[in-house]
C-alpha cells in the first residue's frame, strides 16, 4: 500500500465546534475549533477541508496553524478571497463546521539537519507556525529560525525581538509575539514599510542569513517553505544556491481534497520521469527540486 493511500485512510470526518473566531486587518481571520480526533493526528504541513456554510456544498482547504492535542483544538489562519471564505468568516462561537482532517503528506524532519530555516509567505505562514511549535517540543537542541513575509498587515501585533540572530539583516528586528514567547527566533519581511521589518522579499532575507553561515553551519540547515508559487520557486532557488535540501508545501485550488477528482495536479519530477501528482494526497509537501528543478 502506498504512503498516499495510507494517508487517505486516516482522514477523519469530524463535526468541529467553533471556539473562537478573531478578525484581523486585511480580511484575515484566525479560527479555533474543537476537533479532538483530528487534533490528535495532525502533523505540520497537513491541512483540513472545511464546510464554510450549510448553503455552500463545496468545502475549502485550510492549512493547520496550531494544534493542542491534549485540549483537542486546532487553529486556522485564512484570508477572505471569495464567497466560501466570506461565508466562513461569519461563523460564530458554538457553530458546528463539518471538517475532513488531517489531509496530506506532512513535512519530514531529519536528525542530521537540526537547524531548520522556515520560510512562510502570506497564507503560507500557518504551516510554519505549526512546524516551529512541533520542533520546539521535539528536542531542545534543535534551532529553528522562522522568517515570514506579507504584503498585507500581519495577523498579529509586531514585537521587537529580544532574541539575537547572528548574521541577520540590519534593521530587521520585528517578530511574531507567539514565536517570541516560545523562544523561537523570528524575523519579518515586507515591501510595505512596516516598522522593524526587512525591506524586501522574505526569500531575500533568507539569503542574507544563509550567506552569513560557514560551511559547517550550512551542513546543519534544511529549508521548509510555504506560500504563493513564485515565493516557493524563489525559496527553492535560494536553497539550491547554498546546496541545501528544501521541502515546499504547495497551494492549489481543490475540489474534493481526498485524491478523487485530480483537480489539483502538478508536474513533479520523479525517479521514473515526469509525473502528475495530486497536491492534496501526494502532497501538499514535496521535495522542492522535484517541483522546481534547479537551473542547469
Amino acid at each position: 500500500m502506498s504512503a498516499a493511500t495510507q494517508r487517505r485512510g486516516s482522514i477523519l470526518v469530524e463535526d468541529a465546534v467553533v471556539l473562537e473566531h478573531r478578525a484581523f486587518d486585511g480580511d484575515q481571520y484566525i479560527l479555533r475549533v474543537s476537533a479532538p480526533r483530528s487534533a490528535a493526528r495532525a502533523l505540520p504541513g497537513q491541512f483540513a477541508h472545511l464546510t464554510c456554510d450549510p448553503a455552500l456544498p463545496m468545502r475549502r482547504p485550510l492549512s493547520i496553524m496550531r494544534v493542542d492535542a491534549a485540549a483537542g483544538w486546532m487553529d486556522f489562519l485564512y484570508k477572505i478571497v471569495g464567497t466560501g471564505s466570506r461565508m466562513l468568516s461569519q461563523r460564530d462561537e458554538g457553530d458546528v463546521i463539518s471538517m475532513l482532517a488531517p489531509i496530506g503528506q506532512p513535512f519530514e524532519l531529519h536528525e542530521n539537519r537540526r537547524r531548520p530555516l522556515l520560510i512562510g509567505g502570506g497564507v503560507g505562514i500557518p504551516p510554519m507556525v505549526f512546524l516551529a511549535d512541533y520542533i520546539t517540543h521535539k528536542a531542545s537542541d534543535w534551532r529553528p529560525l522562522v522568517v515570514m513575509g506579507s504584503e498585507i498587515p500581519f495577523p498579529f501585533t509586531l514585537r521587537p525581538s529580544s532574541i539575537l540572530i547572528d548574521g541577520m539583516a540590519d534593521g530587521a528586528i520585528a517578530s511574531m509575539p507567539l514565536l517570541e514567547d516560545w523562544g523561537v527566533p523570528c524575523r519579518l519581511a515586507t515591501l510595505q514599510g512596516y516598522s522593524g521589518c526587512y525591506d524586501g522579499y522574505v526569500t531575500d532575507l533568507a539569503r542574507v542569513w544563509l550567506g552569513s553561515l560557514g560551511d559547517d553551519a550550512l551542513d546543519d540547515v534544511e529549508v521548509f517553505a510555504c506560500g504563493p508559487t513564485p515565493m516557493l520557486r524563489a525559496a527553492a532557488q535560494v536553497a539550491a544556491e547554498f546546496g541545501l535540501p528544501c521541502q515546499v508545501s504547495l497551494e492549489e485550488h481543490m475540489a474534493c481534497a481526498v485524491g478523487g477528482c485530480a483537480g489539483c495536479t502538478v508536474l513533479v519530477q520523479t525517479d521514473a520521469g515526469p509525473a502528475m501528482k495530486r497536491v492534496c494526497v501526494d502532497g501538499p509537501v514535496f521535495d522542492a527540486y522535484s517541483v522546481f528543478p534547479p537551473a542547469a
